[in-house]
């Protein structure tokens, strides 16, 4: 698994790739598009943004998928949004928009889960790889 060094600089050097084409290089994976998921932090209390991918996108609900590249941790900014469930998104260099994040209960999983390892089969080998039920994060627009 990456260690969260390595995800630190795969971040930053994904905002550095936005920034320098102006947005044309990185605005998505696939079909997925990128957006930047900006959290407090649970112990710090300070400000984190991460880049991530919405595999799915329901009406104004979109679907990120807390796996970590399948590491037996949840990843950072998970842990951040259940001790702070208002977090902010952007999406393709939009102003950030608040939005109440919470997990998929077991059966919103059951039905998102194939359409998210459709969007990019790698969730499924991630999913192999650890015993932790990897979770769906819905992020709902606040107002």
């Amino acid at each position: 698994m990456p260690s969260d060094r390595a995800l630190k600089f795969m971040n930053a050097a994904h905002r550095v790739l936005l920034r320098v084409t102006g947005g044309r290089v990185g605005r998505s994976f696939g079909k997925m598009p990128a957006v930047e998921l900006t959290t407090v932090g649970r112990k710090s209390g300070k400000v984190h943004t991460v880049m991530l991918t919405v595999p799915v996108t329901e009406g104004d609900t979109r679907v990120v998928v807390a796996s970590r590249g399948g590491d037996d941790r949840h990843p950072a900014w998970f842990l951040n949004l259940q001790a702070n469930p208002v977090v902010q998104l952007s999406v393709q260099g939009q102003p950030a928009q608040s939005m109440h994040a919470r997990v998929a209960n077991p059966e919103e999983r059951a039905r998102l889960w194939p359409q998210v390892t459709a969007a990019y089969k790698g969730y499924a080998g991630y999913q192999k790889r650890t015993d932790r039920e990897i979770p769906l994060v819905l992020l709902e627009p606040t107002a």
